[in-house]
């Protein structure tokens, strides 16, 4: 492999993954679940997000060292890794389409999402987030077809920029984007602290409710680790590609999940206690992020700076994310179809991005396609990945694969958790998602 398809540091490596897996989940979506479970909420989920990482997450990582490529030929490997010859079946092939899929699909709607946040920073920088009804305001774009034409082509546009170089460019730019992040969420967590009243929405949100203790909440904080951490069959198999075969996977794995929890606790210092101290309604979604965040920052001094502080993170969280939901496609295309170059993959699926993501701008269009692939693609597509590592991919070399480079090696204790615990998870997140329809 390449200089281009390698990550320089182990740094460089654990921040990209971490740029892949924090994002709207973080921001949006966790602050909600805990500010409803409490500390029971809480508990569940790091229990969960701990055995996602150790298992789920650091297979996919290994596939992707081990076959040197993305998910198509990830699958490929995988699923022929037992056979003594070089015949490969159709499904083999092109199983790996169905989690593929499920990455573009989510790109296009998240790219939505991520032109409302800067559209968000536009109007703090020129104040009218600050002087306006937020209700009416999100309304004004959001309700109304090619509102955010412009600022939708600058996130593609930007997103496709730092991936030109593959990891090389993916590396540097979550250098900067992840410390970013972290930096300005503490700065404005900290004023939150100071906050008349701000201790009692720590003191809720970290509350004992043991009426919570329900499979609601377990479910919640199931689904929450499970998708927090982008172990989907798809995204972070490319992360591990590019992997030096010296690093510890079990070591970068458990990095990333701490990194990814510690985003979603302090967006949650930022977002609960503010919610409380204005006694705003709880919500998660959209309506978080773009409805109350905007009331409270009208009503704190120095509110437009912090408006201006909280968008920038949250751009760089979103476009962290969708760098990875645009590279995993880029890398498969080339994979598949040799003649075709990063340029022309990047401008494909560019264009694709850009071209649907238009035509849904609005958020009553937005929210049904994202439920589509909340609820039917990416389960699916994370249950055929959980399958196929851990009842497909030969255990030998799985095993060797997660113990390269580690000093402390992983036994068949590790592979039975896999197979026995995390495989039923996943399917019976999909079995949930599928035939209840619940989202996470």
């Amino acid at each position: 492999m390449n200089n281009e398809r390698k990550f320089s540091s182990r740094l460089g490596f654990i921040l990209t993954a971490v740029g892949s897996a924090v994002g709207m989940a973080n921001v949006w979506g966790f602050p909600y679940k805990f500010q409803d479970g409490g500390l029971i909420f809480l508990l569940f989920y790091l229990v969960f997000v701990s055995i996602f990482a150790y298992v789920g997450l650091s297979s996919e990582f290994a596939i992707g060292r081990r076959a040197e490529t993305g998910t198509l030929g990830s699958y490929e490997y995988a699923l022929n890794s037992k056979k003594n010859n070089e015949k490969h079946s159709f499904i083999s092939r092109n199983i790996g389409f169905i989690p593929l899929i499920g990455s573009l699909f989510i790109a296009i709607g998240y790219a939505v999402i991520v032109t409302y946040v800067l559209k968000a920073l536009v109007d703090s920088l020129s104040g009218e987030l600050l002087v306006r009804n937020s209700k009416d305001w999100f309304e004004s774009f959001s309700q109304k077809d090619y509102s955010v034409v412009f600022y939708h082509f600058i996130i593609i546009a930007v997103t496709l920029f730092t991936c030109l170089k593959g990891a090389h460019t993916i590396e540097k730019s979550n250098k900067i984007m992840m410390p970013a992040f972290f930096i300005l969420f503490v700065i404005i967590a900290i004023y939150i602290l100071s906050l008349p009243n701000a201790l009692e929405g720590y003191k809720y949100m970290f509350r004992l409710d043991l009426d919570k203790l329900n499979l609601k909440t377990m479910v919640n904080a199931m689904g929450q680790a499970f998708f927090s951490l982008s172990v989907t069959g798809s995204g972070m198999i490319v992360c591990g590609s590019y992997l030096n075969r010296d690093e510890d996977i079990i070591s970068v794995t458990k990095s990333t999940a701490i990194f990814d929890t510690l985003a979603a606790l302090l967006s949650s210092c930022v977002i609960v206690p503010s919610v409380l101290v204005f006694g705003l309604d709880q919500a998660g979604g959209p309506g978080l992020l773009f409805e109350v965040l905007p009331t409270v920052l009208q009503n704190i001094k120095g509110g437009r700076i912090f408006a201006i502080i909280l968008y920038t993170a949250v751009i760089f969280a979103g476009v962290s994310s969708l760098q990875n939901m645009f590279e995993v496609i880029v890398e498969s295309i080339m994979h598949r179809f040799k003649k075709i170059s990063r340029i022309k993959a990047l401008t494909i699926i560019g264009l694709i991005t850009f071209i649907v993501g238009v035509n849904m701008e609005t958020i009553n269009e937005w929210g049904p396609w994202m439920d589509l692939v909340s609820i039917y693609i990416i389960p699916i597509g994370a249950s055929i990945g959980a399958i196929t590592w851990f009842y497909f991919w030969k255990k030998e070399e799985l095993l060797d694969e997660v113990n390269q480079g580690a000093d402390k090696k992983v036994s068949l204790k590790w592979y039975r958790l896999g197979r026995y615990v995390y495989v039923p998870i996943a399917i019976i997140l999909s079995i949930l998602a599928l035939v209840f329809k619940v989202t996470f």
